[in-house]
C-alpha cells in the first residue's frame, strides 16, 4: 500500500527544492568539522520508505540501514570500516551515483560539498 504523504500523484517535485530540517550531527558521531544532516521523508511505497537526506560539509561515522540511494547533488567520500575502525575500502559520491548500503555496515562519511540524495530503505 502506498502512503507517499509528501509526494502527491501526478505533481512533479524538484527534490533539490524540498526544505529539510537540519540538525547537528551528535558529538559522538562526528569525524571532522561540524556537519549537520537533514531529512525530508516522503512516505512509503510497497513497504519501502522513500525520502530525501542531506549532509553538510564535514565528517561523520554511521552504522547503515539496508538502503539504495541516488546522489542528487554535492560530493563526498564514504569509507567502509573494519571492526577496528580502519578503512577497508572507499567510494566517491558525486551527482548521479547510485549505491546500495547493507544493514550494519560501519561507515565514515566525508562531505566536501553539501550532499543530497534520494533514498529507499526497507
Amino acid at each position: 500500500m502506498s502512503t507517499l504523504t509528501s509526494l502527491p500523484a501526478g505533481v512533479p517535485v524538484q527534490p533539490e527544492a524540498l526544505e529539510l530540517v537540519r540538525e547537528p550531527v551528535p558529538a559522538e558521531a562526528i569525524a571532522s568539522g561540524t556537519p549537520a544532516t537533514g531529512l525530508h521523508p516522503l512516505g512509503s511505497f510497497g513497504g519501502v520508505s522513500l525520502g530525501i537526506w542531506e549532509m553538510t560539509e564535514g565528517g561523520m561515522y554511521d552504522t547503515e540501514a539496508d538502503e539504495v540511494f541516488l546522489v542528487l547533488s554535492g560530493s563526498a567520500t564514504v569509507e567502509f570500516l573494519a571492526e577496528d575502525g580502519t578503512a577497508e575500502s572507499a567510494a566517491e559520491l558525486t551527482p548521479h551515483t547510485l549505491m546500495r548500503l547493507a544493514a550494519g555496515t560501519r561507515t565514515r562519511w566525508t562531505v566536501t560539498e553539501t550532499l543530497r540524495k534520494v533514498y529507499l530503505t526497507s
